[in-house]
């Protein structure tokens, strides 16, 4: 099998831009509003899922009747793209990483669990968008990520087989995705964490400022 590297996806949250702190804000508010003292460790427990699955999950857990689903789904995501442009900051290592990357006339793609609305706003905010050949929201298939969808449909997007992908991730539920799909999967853990799901990862880097071109090899 021929396992060259010719692409590679990047993740977004808590990748590309440091949202895992405002998803947190996000969720803990729009959860109070209907009455649930949301903490951050629960909110840690759905990282890196869909947004949809992570509400579908809560409400197994605690019944709402106020509101559907869907509305605690729209007051989140309208929350996080007040807090997108107002307190959005790329994670270290991010611009040079896709500098290199586009140098070498690298193909780049995002995949990620956000909604396109979502997407579209953090790129823009970040002005990085040009960079990517390929943008894809898991909210367009079946099932988030650890489902490997999202990366599947990514590579036949870029028309580059899913073993000459690199991934690029920071949430275990991304890792699954990426290894489910067959590709090289490189983590980087939030700052401090060293979880033991990472082991199971191509490679763990301390930030993107890390990133070399030998993981392509």
């Amino acid at each position: 099998m021929n396992t060259e590297i010719k692409a590679v996806i990047y993740d977004m949250d808590g990748l590309i831009i440091d949202s895992e702190p405002l998803w947190k804000i996000a969720e803990i508010e729009s959860f109070q509003e209907i009455g649930f003292d949301f903490t951050v460790e629960m909110c840690a427990l759905t990282t890196g899922m869909r947004i949809d699955q992570v509400v579908h999950y809560w409400w197994k857990q605690l019944k709402w009747d106020k509101c559907s689903q869907q509305d605690v789904v729209y007051a989140i995501e309208d929350k996080m793209i007040k807090l997108i442009i107002s307190k959005g900051e790329m994670l270290p290592g991010v611009l040079n990483s896709l500098k290199l990357l586009s140098s070498l006339n690298i193909p780049i793609a995002l995949a990620s669990s956000s909604s396109m609305k979502l997407i579209n706003t953090t790129l823009e905010t970040l002005k990085i968008k040009d960079y990517f050949k390929v943008i894809h929201s898991a909210e367009d298939e079946v099932a988030g990520k650890p489902d490997p969808a999202v990366f599947l449909t990514t590579a036949n997007k870029l028309e580059i087989s899913p073993e000459n992908c690199l991934v690029l991730e920071d949430s275990q539920a991304g890792m699954m995705a990426g290894l489910a799909a067959k590709m090289r999967t490189v983590v980087i853990p939030e700052k401090g964490s060293h979880p033991k799901w990472a082991k199971k990862s191509f490679k763990i880097l301390e930030s993107l400022k890390d990133f070399k071109l030998n993981l392509l090899n």
